[in-house]
């Protein structure tokens, strides 16, 4: 799919040419994430902002884009996290996972090019997903597209899953293991997002950034 180019966009990277850092969050909102489980990813996802800007290199160079689905929205383009609007996570509708991986991987292409147009270099785009269920349309094609973006390292993708996740699909998803969260250890979860974005902001370009274990005994997660 198409995007246009935003019209400040070139005036943007010149006031700021930092290097960009942009990760996409795909976030399910279907209706069986409705109570605690929207409640803690809605906090989470608050929490994960506040750390990003308290850091004056990370705020200058990661930028978030929001994806919510049940069904697709796109809730914020690529924005720095002080320009970021405010995101409100309703919950409804099935699981179209396929659809919005396709969703996150043309926002990624599109974002790029723009880049690419004001000479702004940048860091691997990472996709994070964090589900509670399994895709209820074709996924198939999206995963194929995927594992080829992320084999030539055009892309890092994530996944999470919550409570019931389906891990054996979210496998041949991902090229990468799944992770199953801890309980509604969202919070956990996106101190370490923000963390793993701020050291890779300060990493030079293409270098392998070493990020901690979130499956440690402290960690949020497990496999």
């Amino acid at each position: 799919m198409g995007f246009e180019q935003r019209p400040f966009e070139l005036a943007e990277f010149a006031m700021n040419p930092d290097p960009r850092c942009p990760c996409v969050l795909l976030l399910d909102v279907s209706g069986s994430m409705a109570g605690d489980s929207i409640q803690q990813l809605s906090e989470g996802y608050t929490a994960f902002l506040d750390a990003l800007r308290l850091d004056p290199v990370a705020a200058r160079r990661v930028e978030i884009a929001v994806i919510s689905f049940g069904p697709v929205r796109v809730d914020s383009d690529f924005e720095l996290v002080e320009e970021l609007p405010e995101v409100q996570l309703g919950v409804g509708g099935d699981t179209p996972m396929g659809a919005a991986i396709e969703q996150a991987l043309d926002l990624i292409e599109n974002r790029k090019r723009h880049y690419r147009t004001a000479g702004v270099p940048y860091y691997r785009p990472w996709i994070f997903l964090i589900t509670d269920g399994a895709p209820t349309d074709a996924w198939q094609a999206a995963a194929t597209r995927l594992q080829l973006s992320e084999n030539a390292k055009k892309v890092a993708f994530f996944a999470v899953g919550v409570d019931k996740a389906d891990l054996s699909i979210l496998s041949q998803i991902s090229v990468r293991a799944p992770l199953r969260l801890r309980g509604l250890q969202f919070r956990d979860l996106f101190v370490w997002l923000s963390s793993s974005l701020s050291s890779i902001s300060k990493s030079r370009i293409d270098d392998e950034i070493r990020l901690d274990d979130p499956t440690g005994p402290r960690g949020w997660a497990m496999i």
